[in-house]
């Protein structure tokens, strides 16, 4: 089964629906090539996918071990190269505020466990991942 239906609008804008849960997100080309930069770009959803990934590994990983995290922001930011047009750099900022009485060596943990994300595993190894995490 489809994971998604996109329908091109024209003007370089796609409706791209989520079937299992109707949520509708909507692309946009980015304005250095050639769109208006109203929605996300392909690219832009890529590297956030990246980010997102590696925020829902670790929060899947705090649910197993039975514990809260309290909460977790990043930026994300993609790096483009050209000739060939591509992504050749994400970037991932994450800070992770975690709750008191975990065990010391728990940091080190999520950061092993943030570098097993799908989306990591599945990008080509020619894009370079920054991925920084701090906590507070």
């Amino acid at each position: 089964m489809a994971t998604a239906s996109t329908k091109y609008l024209g003007q370089l804008r796609c409706s791209n629906i989520h079937l299992q849960s109707g949520t509708e997100i909507f692309t946009d080309a980015p304005t250095d090539n050639q769109g208006m930069g109203s929605a996300f770009s392909p690219t832009d959803l890529c590297a956030l996918s990246l980010t997102t990934c590696i925020i829902t590994t670790i929060g899947i990983y705090a649910q197993t071990k039975g514990f809260e995290i309290t909460e977790i922001t990043a930026d994300t930011t993609k790096y483009m190269a050209s000739d060939p047009r591509r992504i050749s750099k994400i970037s991932s900022h994450i800070n992770i505020v975690l709750p008191a009485g975990l065990p010391e060596n728990i940091q080190e943990i999520l950061i092993r466990v943030a570098n097993t994300c799908p989306v990591a595993r599945s990008l080509h190894p020619d894009i370079e991942k920054d991925l920084q995490i701090t906590f507070s």
